[in-house]
């Protein structure tokens, strides 16, 4: 794993001078470095199906006893996976998105590696500490990337608002990292999970502070409005950071802590009260945008509230359906920033108003936006039904409260399916009155990436059955979940 991410750090210092020699071209050369990283976690699914688990462990700080410890579970490979596939796949299609007169190219390939390797870092840490350490490498990379147009006022303010943000939760994380490590008498994760500390008023407060980490981080309420926000950054960036990488560092959290946690006082209150706020808020946001990269950045937000929700329940089917969803997400968001980007690029518009005719002109492309809009929406047999599926069946016939919840995933669902509906007929659809747009000629380069990514939530979808073994793997360390009537 060291290698992995040592491997990541060269390529990331090297990237100015490839881009420098290569180009544009460099980009693809870069994306062989989460390629080999992608391939490497695949060789290693076998044994976490099998219940294994993958250890690192090396010494850093021996005087205060500090260890590089990485640990990779059914957890740690899904998120690592999606964060080394879905890498690979923007670096190649960054390749045909910039020109190679883009000022600052070469500092922006470099980061955009690097924000993979920090990714990869931090949900492969088995350190409380050390996984703090990318967490806030996460926090500065981004806010290079999403402040990459240094000339444009729009895009500093941008950076600078996701920067305060997530660095002021990364500090209360600490904190709580700190009470909660101190009265486990460890940080190791894997030994604080599986025995935590007594639930005290300071291992409490210490849960709470490091929520506040993980909801900051994936723009929770009342923290939501940097992620909007960070749509001025090049859409590359958007389609990995804001929809399979950083805002799913927050998730990630929540579901690392919440076999350990998710009794503690004032965590359903957090978890379930923020995410369904969130969704519901997200959801309504998006039906009102007209600027399509603006749509998916509220659709976002409304599905990272759905994502806490569901990872934090603390039930063994919630967490079964909160990873499916992680999933399913990844896929289906990444494809459709991708494809707005070729959107942007083809007709020099985002605005759905002036989009009119583009299932004409460009069938193969409005076939891999519709495709991937259909799975968001839940239409089967995608990825994001089963997921749906899943999420509904593991709220019912429970309590009041699994009660509330599933009416809110209900009305949640049918407000996805609308800002879906409304995406598709934006980008694709023949609007009466609206001249069609005229766009250029296909390059299927340049959509291989979000086809690969709509295909495989097609494939994820059809297949869902066999990530049940794998998944249950982290499923099963949580609670059947027999709630209690209200």
């Amino acid at each position: 794993m060291t290698i992995v991410l040592i491997a990541h750090a060269v390529a990331a210092l090297a990237a100015p001078l490839l881009i420098g020699r290569l180009g544009r071209r460099a980009f693809v050369l870069l994306a062989l470095v989460p390629l080999a990283a992608t391939a490497w976690l695949a060789l290693q699914v076998g044994t976490i199906d099998g219940g294994g688990t993958v250890s690192e462990v090396r010494s850093w700080v021996p005087t205060l006893g500090l260890d590089l410890a990485f640990r990779l579970d059914a957890l740690s490979l899904l998120l690592a996976l999606v964060a080394a596939a879905v890498g690979a796949l923007v670096l190649a299609y960054c390749a045909r998105y910039f020109g190679d007169d883009e000022p600052g190219l070469g500092r922006f390939a470099g980061v955009l590696v690097g924000f993979a390797g920090a990714m990869l870092g931090l949900v492969l840490s088995d350190d409380l500490l050390l996984l703090y350490v990318f967490w806030e490498l996460t926090t500065v990379l981004s806010f290079l990337l999403i402040g990459h147009a240094t000339d444009r006022d729009g895009a500093r303010r941008a950076a600078m608002d996701a920067l305060i943000v997530t660095t002021l939760g990364g500090l209360a994380m600490l904190v709580g990292a700190v009470m909660v490590g101190e009265a486990a008498g460890t940080y190791r994760i894997s030994e604080i999970v599986a025995h935590p500390p007594a639930a005290t008023t300071t291992v409490s407060i210490g849960v709470a502070l490091l929520l506040v980490g993980a909801i900051s981080k994936s723009a929770l309420v009342p923290f939501h409005f940097w992620l909007p926000a960070a749509m001025a950054a090049p859409t590359p960036v958007s389609a990995y950071l804001h929809a399979a990488a950083m805002v799913k560092a927050g998730v990630y959290l929540v579901a690392r802590l919440a076999p350990g946690f998710h009794g503690t006082i004032g965590w359903s209150e957090i978890v379930l009260v923020l995410g369904l706020a969130t969704m519901l808020l997200g959801g309504l946001r998006a039906l009102r945008q007209n600027d399509l990269k603006l749509l998916l950045a509220y659709g976002t937000v409304s599905q990272l509230g759905l994502l806490i929700v569901l990872v934090g329940a603390g039930t063994r089917d919630a967490a079964l359906a909160g990873l499916a969803m992680l999933l399913a997400h990844a896929l289906y968001k990444a494809a459709l920033f991708l494809v707005v980007g070729i959107v942007d690029r083809s007709t020099g518009t985002r605005d759905l108003r002036t989009l009119s005719g583009l299932r004409r002109t460009r069938p193969g492309l409005a076939l891999i936006g519709v495709l991937a809009a259909a799975s968001m929406a839940g239409v089967p047999p995608l990825a994001g039904f089963a997921a749906k599926e899943t999420a509904f069946g593991a709220f019912e016939g429970g309590g009041l409260r699994d009660t509330l919840v599933l009416v809110a995933l209900v009305v949640g669902a049918i407000l996805t399916a609308a800002y879906a509906a409304r995406f598709a007929w934006g980008a694709f659809a023949d609007k009466p009155g609206v001249p069609a747009r005229r766009c250029s000629a296909p390059q299927p380069a340049f959509e291989a990436a979000p086809a690969l990514l709509a295909a495989a939530g097609l494939v994820v979808g059809v297949a869902a059955s066999g990530l049940d073994g794998l998944l249950g793997r982290y499923a099963a360390t949580l609670p059947a979940g027999d709630e209690p009537p209200l």
